[in-house]
């Protein structure tokens, strides 16, 4: 569906199915779960089968769009309460990354634009927008990647945390896909990618795509990058985002505000990789973001394996904000916004 050949397809349209790489496994198993409706879906986003702000509304345009050829048989009437639920459900997965609910309004306005139809036809014009996004998702990956590659000279040593790569969205990615973006362009870039406790997108995710594309990576602990930037060795920082508030502020995985007030500290450059579908004007800062707090066993150990001793009590927010006076650029589909602010990001929705 895309213009180009991706190759990691974190979601793929099978047989009337959805079907999502089952992030939790990685890189021990790699294998897709089908998905048929909102319920699965949200539970899908829920779980972290999909991650990744991009990916998430990708998840959700399908759950509506598979809600809606559930029921497609139906009266209007009952169509109706099931999309309507359907979309409450889905809201109700994850409550941070913005994508979901930008998803959830693109998918209602088409409902409501092709309300007078047959049942049968708005089904088929959801699942062809939803097929949409999708596709659009990878072409703004791309060209983000494009401006975003300009920005790091050959030889640079990249520093990124959590994962937000094919894996976080339908394809290339933001901030790996700035990184992808440099190396077809003929750049040797090699990849630093710290862990990103407590789930390890970093070492299970991101090092996975480095090593698939043999692009060199070194895998850290997320307490090693001020050792490394103090001693001359990241040349950059690209990470993405899950939320960028209207002043700029920038909401992403824990831990993303502790590198960028390193990168402060040490003159390295710190970039966001940000589609417009990321930057909720209605939000005024960061602040005003909510944060998900995620189970403390996430926390304690993994799986039958538990470090933590029994009865400490456990704090798992799964997010940060890093304020934008420590953003050197935000990487768009539209080009650049450095030093982002209010009436910058405000010029970008009316360019």
């Amino acid at each position: 569906m895309g213009e180009h050949s991706e190759a990691v397809e974190t979601l793929r349209w099978n047989n009337g199915r959805l079907e999502m790489i089952d992030q939790r496994v990685l890189p021990a198993r790699f294998e897709y779960l089908a998905y048929t409706d909102a319920a699965e879906m949200a539970e899908g986003i829920r779980s972290m089968v999909v991650r990744g702000a991009p990916a998430i509304g990708v998840a959700a345009a399908y759950g509506v769009a598979l809600e809606a050829i559930k029921w497609r048989s139906t009266s209007s009437g009952e169509f109706s309460r099931k999309l309507t639920l359907a979309c409450e459900v889905l809201a109700a997965s994850r409550p941070t990354a913005v994508n979901l609910f930008w998803a959830l309004k693109r998918m209602q306005g088409v409902w409501e634009q092709h309300a007078s139809r047959p049942v049968v036809e708005i089904a088929d014009a959801l699942l062809a927008e939803a097929h949409e996004v999708l596709a659009e998702d990878i072409r703004i990956n791309r060209r983000m990647g494009a401006h975003g590659a300009a920005l790091l000279k050959d030889g640079a040593r990249v520093l990124t945390h959590c994962n937000a790569g094919a894996l976080a969205t339908a394809g290339h990615g933001t901030a790996l896909g700035v990184i992808r973006s440099a190396v077809e362009a003929g750049k040797k870039i090699s990849v630093i990618a710290d862990e990103t406790r407590p789930f390890l997108q970093g070492a299970r995710l991101t090092a996975w795509e480095m090593v698939q594309e043999k692009i060199p990576v070194t895998l850290i602990t997320d307490n090693m990058s001020g050792y490394l930037m103090s001693q001359g060795e990241v040349d950059a920082v690209v990470v993405g985002t899950d939320r960028v508030a209207a002043n700029g502020d920038v909401v992403n995985k824990i831990g993303t505000y502790m590198v960028a007030v390193l990168s402060k500290r040490h003159g390295i450059p710190f970039y966001v990789a940000c589609p417009l579908s990321t930057i909720d004007l209605s939000i005024p800062e960061g602040a005003a973001i909510p944060i998900e707090e995620r189970p403390a066993s996430e926390v304690t150990g993994f799986r039958d394996c538990q470090w933590a001793a029994q009865g400490v009590a456990i704090r798992n927010p799964a997010f940060d904000v890093t304020p934008a006076e420590l953003v050197t650029a935000l990487i768009t589909e539209k080009g650049l916004v450095n030093q982002p602010n209010r009436q910058k990001i405000a010029a970008l929705f009316n360019s």
